[in-house]
């Protein structure tokens, strides 16, 4: 086990059963994030922060984009278990203590964001002599680029003013979304042989 992917092929690039599995993850969460920012978006904007959901919508669109094809991949029999784990984990989940259902819808997704974006820092696996011209280097370092542009909009909601009434509520979901995502990327990230740092 080591706590960088590896050992790297010949010419500096990440194997390609790494890439696979950890684009896979990334690929679920971020696609998990893109569906549900479409769900939330409405038709007509009639708040400021709609944009900030429709920028976030792109956003993680363009990183399913960029992933699916920087990743050189292999056939992974595992896969199909784990993505459905996946998929389970990212699914909407009440947030007790909010009765207002399109508030507590938008607690859910921030908070879910928040810890994937937080969470997950692939680049920070990659070796110092990982080939900088592989196209999954590359995608890691930008995704990890923007997932702490993305992370200051879930921030800035999650301390709002709007919130402030109901911040027990949003804390135990920031913290229940955190260890989930927290377990679902280190039982990946052991599944190829690489110890998850903490």
């Amino acid at each position: 086990m080591s706590a960088f992917f590896g050992p790297l092929e010949a010419d500096g690039r990440v194997p390609p059963r790494q890439q696979s599995r950890v684009s896979a993850f990334l690929l679920s969460a971020h696609g998990a994030l893109a569906r549900q920012f479409a769900l939330a978006l409405p038709a007509k904007f009639d708040a400021a922060w709609h944009t900030e959901l429709n920028a976030q919508l792109y956003r993680e669109s363009e990183i399913v984009s960029l992933l699916m094809r920087a990743t050189a991949w292999v056939p992974d029999l595992a896969l199909g278990p784990m993505a459905a784990s996946w998929e389970m984990a990212w699914l909407p989940a009440p947030i007790e203590g909010i009765a207002d259902h399109a508030r507590a819808q938008a607690v859910q997704l921030a908070t879910l964001a928040h810890a994937v974006h937080a969470g997950i820092r692939p680049a920070a696996l990659l070796p110092t002599d990982a080939n900088a011209n592989d196209p999954f280097v590359t995608a890691l370092r930008r995704i990890e680029f923007e997932s702490g542009r993305l992370l200051q909009a879930q921030i800035l909601f999650l301390k709002g003013p709007d919130l402030l009434p109901f911040r027990d509520a949003v804390s135990a979901a920031l913290d229940r979304r955190h260890a989930e995502v927290r377990r679902l990327w280190n039982e990946t990230l052991e599944s190829i042989g690489v110890v998850p740092q903490q």
